[in-house]
């Protein structure tokens, strides 16, 4: 009863399009005193206790790091560089920017951030040399994607803050699923392009063309090495490595690169503050919320039912990706996280998943509902910065969707992919 209450009125606040954090907030409130005597207070109790995380300080540091790097010269000459290695081949401007957004999902960890920062430079770019500016609009969304899966990962900090899981070994296990779905988008962008004759096939890259976009953008690439490689050598941790980024970026943009002014600088904090104080409160009110599923042990009851209509585990994985896949379509995938992972949790356990690879079967099947009406900030994003509607989009995405389906399908039904790396270097 009371969880039919909780999700009831928590679509229902959905619905009539509060904010998720206060719909979130209000749903449970709003059960505990109808259903239960457990003193509100408690709300702010686990609210409190959520934030009170040092791992989460790198959810602020992290985002402004990348809107630093997005003004301040650093992505555009990643996007030259990788033009210069594949720019001249069928498709090849379309894959620059699956490129290009892998290289700066390894610096923003946020998937909004990644089709803001490329899509800007690259949706043009691909438009004037004969791609639609539908496709190369869906193809710069789904791109985005990887930018909650390659490391660093916002949604992996959240994930690890509510399970206790390691934050290095996260990050480590996202490796080989976020180069999995580049080359699955790469290759859907090469098929399309040839079939339908998009972009054009230029002449070969001298050497020293490449060459010399290298040593333009060398200090650009350094970016990921130094932030990814001091966390792995132990130097610092992940939510150092976010600070370290900040203060590089700053360098960069200031001194090698000259574009990031004082100006830049304070709109970069301002954007920050917003996204932060959005992010938040939300994790916020969502821990109270997986608080109280807790103290009325809804989610071993879940488990409970769940394992009685099967045990089988690929069976109840591949439920758990449906239930997550649909809800994507409403709510962000942080939001879905802190929601979900208290209720979903037991179940894979008590089926022998581990924890690591569950972090990121949830992170990446969440991620899709970036690119899923009606909700899908890569969509709404992608729009601001295009001047075309959704609907102009969906159509020319539905092979990039199907294809980051197929990575989910490859990821949760092959742990090693996840795990093959977290086993060599920390177990």
């Amino acid at each position: 009863m009371e969880l039919v209450l909780l999700l009831g009125l928590l679509l229902l606040f959905i619905a009539i399009s509060l904010p998720i954090g206060i719909s979130i907030g209000l749903a449970t409130l709003v059960t505990m005193v109808t259903t239960t005597k457990i003193p509100t207070i408690i709300m702010a109790q686990y609210g409190f206790t959520a934030l009170d995380s040092f791992p989460l300080m790198a959810i602020p540091f992290f985002i402004m790091a990348g809107n630093l790097m997005s003004t301040g010269g650093i992505s555009k000459r990643i996007v030259n560089f990788a033009n210069e290695i594949v720019g001249d081949i069928t498709g090849g401007l379309g894959i620059v920017t699956i490129l290009a957004c892998t290289f700066f999902a390894a610096i923003s960890g946020s998937g909004p951030a990644t089709v803001s920062a490329i899509g800007a430079m690259m949706i043009p770019e691909m438009y004037k040399s004969g791609y639609p500016k539908e496709f190369g609009t869906a193809l710069t969304c789904a791109g985005g994607t990887i930018g909650c899966i390659i490391p660093p990962s916002i949604p992996f900090v959240v994930y690890c803050v509510i399970t206790g899981a390691s934050v290095g070994q996260l990050f480590t296990a996202g490796f080989i699923p976020g180069i999995l779905m580049s080359i699955v988008l790469s290759v859907i962008c090469y098929y399309q392009s040839k079939k339908n004759g998009y972009g054009k096939t230029g002449e070969k890259k001298q050497k020293i063309g490449i060459f010399k976009s290298f040593i333009d953008s060398f200090w650009a690439l350094l970016t990921p090495a130094i932030i990814l490689g001091g966390i792995y050598s132990g130097i610092f941790t992940p939510t150092e490595s976010a600070v370290v980024a900040i203060v590089y970026a700053i360098f960069a943009g200031v001194f090698i690169y000259k574009e990031l002014t004082l100006n830049l600088i304070i709109t970069s904090i301002k954007d920050t503050a917003v996204m932060t104080g959005i992010t938040l409160f939300t994790i916020g009110l969502a821990a109270s919320f997986a608080g109280y599923l807790t103290m009325e042990q809804i989610p071993n009851k879940i488990a409970t039912s769940m394992l009685a209509l099967t045990q089988n585990k690929y069976v109840i994985l591949m439920l758990i990706n449906i239930f997550l896949l649909i809800t994507g379509c409403f709510i962000d995938n942080i939001s879905i996280i802190t929601i979900t992972t208290p209720i979903f949790m037991p179940i894979v356990s008590a089926l022998g998943v581990d924890p690591i690879h569950f972090g990121v079967i949830i992170t990446l099947i969440t991620t899709i509902g970036f690119v899923t009406p009606p909700y899908g900030s890569n969509l709404f994003v992608a729009v601001a910065l295009t001047g075309l509607k959704i609907e102009d989009i969906v159509k020319p995405l539905i092979p990039f969707f199907i294809g980051l389906l197929i990575c989910v399908l490859l990821v949760t039904y092959i742990p090693g992919l996840s795990l093959v790396l977290v086993d060599l270097f920390f177990r």
